[in-house]
């Protein structure tokens, strides 16, 4: 069996599971599920790598589509729904099926490999926060949703995961605040067979980044059109992006969120592998002398469009912690039940179990501080406090979490052997990631 069939093959158990349950009938999610299902069969057939493209508008749009905001249900509860439930256990089989056995040499390797990007790209994820009327899965905003997906993928491997999610980062946004020419030239192929590798660029290599003080800059030229010149770093598949959401500072505006298509002259990527979600292939993307037209500039530079931007992003990171620290719960619970000390399990050491049960209930606030942001943001209402307090908790809780599940390791927590080294070097990031991802 080849690389591509053994991929297929296995790439599409989750999702074909999915839509042969009876629950998706009795949801009325039969066409939802099959449309995820069919783009997953052409996804992984599609050759490895990707040539530069060149986007242009399929049709006349004669005004932006938006998905509409999640009905609030009157009252503090963040069950998910149960069509939200399944689509997070098939991506959390994905992730433990398919991403989790390749994730110790992705991070070796600091990248993930092309086949399974391909087959994660055919699961339909950048279907998610593009509207309905434009081949979107979803009629309603759908944070709630990708959050959910974003922790299933993140308990197989979070660089991987975070690779897998940027392209539809930018598919979000350009539903969320594209103009209807924007999303007429650049949604189509986030709904098609062939995704375009995209992320969003917003850190920059310099300590104590604060993400409205750019200094990436974009100016106003003679005839019409923006230059922008500057340097973003830690970019997910940076080398390997055909289409970048950069944020600069515009002169006379502050910051703002521009459309740059990797084949621009003055368009230049490095690798830049950082100490965790090495499997993110991340890259340092310098702008130099960048021309871009008018129709770049994404939202008109509204002030309000890019700080929700920064908080949906930061949102996405708090989703990848959650499921990584999950993952560092499960492992080290099986791991104190088995490995034993004096005669029995070291479980039964009070101070051990101790720790894990507050890992657990530090992942529980996690978990619900990310998910009450999040709904906040699907139903129109503000969500910049929410989200602060997400941000905070993921931050300093994943990062203890992680390590404790080192500490409880003792020597195998050190070696890559086992896998919370990595876990806890991919953690850190929810604390220093800026952009990158969105939800």
């Amino acid at each position: 069996m080849g690389v591509a069939e053994r991929s297929m093959g296995l790439g599409l158990r989750a999702l074909n599971s999915l839509a042969g349950t009876d629950a998706v009938d009795r949801l009325g999610l039969r066409e939802p599920a099959q449309r995820l299902v069919s783009r997953s069969a052409r996804g992984s057939l599609k050759a490895a790598g990707s040539a530069r493209r060149t986007f242009s508008a399929v049709a006349k749009l004669g005004g932006p589509r938006r998905p509409g905001e999640a009905r609030s249900r009157g009252e503090f509860d963040l069950t998910p729904t149960d069509e939200q439930l399944l689509l997070r256990d098939a991506f959390r089989d994905f992730g433990r099926d398919e991403l989790r056995p390749r994730a110790q040499d992705a991070d070796a390797a600091c990248a993930a490999p092309r086949a399974l990007l391909d087959q994660a790209a055919g699961l339909g994820l950048t279907t998610l926060g593009v509207p309905e009327a434009l081949g979107g899965v979803v009629s309603e905003r759908s944070a709630v949703t990708t959050v959910l997906v974003a922790e299933a993928l993140a308990h197989g491997d979070m660089g991987l995961a975070a690779a897998i999610l940027a392209p539809a980062g930018v598919a979000t946004a350009l539903g969320l605040w594209g103009d209807a020419d924007q999303q007429a030239t650049y949604l189509p192929p986030f709904v098609s067979d062939d995704v375009p590798t995209a992320a969003l660029a917003m850190l920059e290599p310099r300590p104590l980044f604060d993400p409205v003080a750019l200094q990436t800059r974009a100016r106003r030229r003679a005839g019409g059109g923006f230059v922008l010149d500057g340097v973003k770093a830690l970019v997910p598949s940076a080398v390997d992006a055909e289409l970048l959401l950069v944020a600069a500072s515009l002169e006379g505006r502050g910051p703002a969120l521009f459309l740059v298509e990797a084949g621009e002259p003055g368009v230049t990527a490095e690798p830049e592998p950082a100490m965790g979600v090495r499997a993110a292939a991340t890259g340092r993307l310098v702008l130099a002398g960048v021309r871009l037209p008018e129709r770049a500039l994404l939202a008109g530079a509204d002030p309000a469009v890019y700080l929700e931007c920064v908080r949906r992003a930061r949102l996405a990171w708090c989703a990848l912690a959650v499921g990584c620290g999950q993952a560092v719960l499960d492992h080290v619970t099986v791991y104190v039940n088995e490995r034993r000390a004096f005669g029995e399990p070291i479980s039964h050491r009070q101070a051990v179990a101790f720790a894990v049960a507050d890992m657990a209930v530090e992942l529980e606030g996690m978990r619900l501080l990310t998910w009450r942001a999040a709904a906040l943001a699907d139903q129109g209402r503000p969500f910049d406090h929410a989200t602060a307090l997400a941000r905070r908790s993921c931050a300093t809780r994943g990062m203890a979490i992680g390590n404790q599940g080192v500490q409880l390791l003792g020597g195998h927590g050190y070696v890559k052997e086992y896998p919370q080294e990595r876990w806890f070097r991919d953690l850190r990031a929810c604390g220093v990631m800026e952009g990158g991802l969105l939800v």
